[in-house]
């Protein structure tokens, strides 16, 4: 991307129209049918020139606290994390170059969430590093079951 080619004009105006361009009612919808692509993935396709993931985050922020579904965001972007650092799964043991790799996915996780949900981040995190999930775990979207374990949904 062109070095501020994206914050140029109305860049929430452009957003939404690619979204609707693509068929969707939403940038929810439109991330949800791609729920382990990385937000600079989903801003590529949207437009590779002038959008940005952190803006495309930044809508998707703004439609999950509209709906009460910042729970569901928060783990959806957890999913994206792990499937960026993790492409075969949870690692069997987590030592060396993999416990490098799990550390960067859920720092990147909490880098990606909202004041209102990172001590939930912290506490779901240390679990996850206490007691690891199964070698191989790769949630495919904000609905896998140990994720809603780890993080219910809570809003009203």
């Amino acid at each position: 991307m062109t070095d501020g080619h994206a914050w140029r004009g109305n860049w929430k105006v452009r957003l939404y129209e690619r979204v609707h361009e693509r068929g969707y009612s939403s940038l929810t919808a439109f991330a949800e049918a791609r729920p382990t692509a990385s937000m600079v993935s989903l801003a590529e396709e949207l437009g590779p020139d002038d959008v940005a993931g952190v803006q495309v985050f930044s809508g998707l922020v703004a439609e999950a606290e509209r709906s009460h579904r910042l729970t569901r965001l928060v783990r959806a972007q957890l999913v994206r994390e792990l499937h960026s650092y993790l492409p075969d799964g949870w690692p069997t043991e987590l030592v060396g170059d993999d416990r490098f790799k799990v550390a960067r996915s859920l720092a990147g996780w909490y880098s990606f969430t909202p004041d209102t949900h990172q001590e939930q981040v912290d506490r779901v995190s240390d679990a996850l590093m206490a007691n690891p999930p199964p070698p191989g775990w790769r949630p495919l979207n904000s609905e896998d079951e140990l994720l809603r374990t780890l993080l219910p949904d809570d809003e009203a």
